[in-house]
């Protein structure tokens, strides 16, 4: 005999899906808590004696910028001449195949480059963060961070942040030049092009905001990445399968939001 308080499948589906929205909304909200603490210690740290450590930073610099660059280097390389290939292949089929600096210079500056690197960054110092700070929490080192008297966010979160928000951008800059480059040497042994005429044309093309729009984008990624990063490595539980789930989750969240805000960024900046 079925029990009066047995559920139905759809009440059962409708509960999980509440408890995925209801545990959403709790993430954004820690979230925007640790930004804003972040910030807090960032702007007033010196007034409370308590300033955020430049060595950290630094070291949040490294990690995210310094030892990405071979990896965003040989990526950004590949999609510039991906791009030169098809454009060319493409507008060959109306006699236009000159006319390919245009998509080249305006696809990488504000499309490929800033995706490609907040791509790379959350796959390797997203994962990297959610899996440190998981670590920290199963160890119990974040609660020794506090009987210390050591704020968390402090000391673990605001170099991380900044680190992310500085060096993103700077990266995506370096995917602009690279990419643009090696687009321009495809496009000299295809076209015959010089690389001279190639850099005048891409002046000709680009202006700032062309830049600055893909920059722009990349320090919201880089923000993105290290907030779902530090969520994900703070609600870690289970042990050491617990790292493993919180930074594969981490790295999927990113992505994740990283394509999401770029349709939106463009979609707004766009009307």
């Amino acid at each position: 005999m079925t029990s009066v308080f047995e559920r139905s499948p759809t009440i059962r589906f409708l509960e999980r899906i509440g408890r995925g929205v209801a545990r959403g909304l709790e993430e954004i909200g820690m979230s925007a808590g640790f930004l804003v603490e972040s910030l807090y210690w960032l702007l007033f740290g010196h007034g409370q004696r308590q300033p955020v450590r430049p060595a950290s930073i630094f070291q949040q610099m490294m990690d995210v910028g310094i030892r990405a660059v071979p990896i965003i280097g040989v990526l950004a390389a590949t999609i510039g001449v991906m791009l030169a290939i098809q454009g060319i292949y493409t507008l060959r089929t109306f006699g236009a195949e000159s006319r390919v600096t245009i998509g080249i210079a305006l696809s990488m500056t504000r499309e490929f480059a800033p995706l490609i690197t907040g791509i790379l960054v959350a796959g390797r110092s997203g994962s990297a963060l959610a899996a440190r700070l998981g670590t920290m929490k199963i160890n119990q080192e974040i609660d020794a961070l506090r009987v210390m008297g050591i704020n968390p966010v402090r000391f673990l979160i605001a170099p991380a942040l900044l680190g992310c928000v500085v060096m993103v951008p700077t990266l995506t800059f370096f995917s602009d030049v690279v990419g643009l480059w090696a687009a321009g040497v495809f496009v000299g042994m295809d076209l015959g092009m010089s690389m001279v005429s190639y850099a005048e044309e891409l002046g000709r093309i680009l202006t700032p905001d062309d830049v600055i729009h893909g920059l722009g984008k990349s320090a919201i990624f880089g923000m993105l990445i290290a907030l779902i990063g530090v969520v994900n490595g703070t609600l870690v539980t289970g042990g050491a399968e617990g790292v493993g789930r919180c930074t594969t989750r981490a790295v999927v969240q990113s992505i994740a939001a990283i394509v999401v805000t770029d349709m939106v960024f463009v979609f707004v900046t766009t009307r």
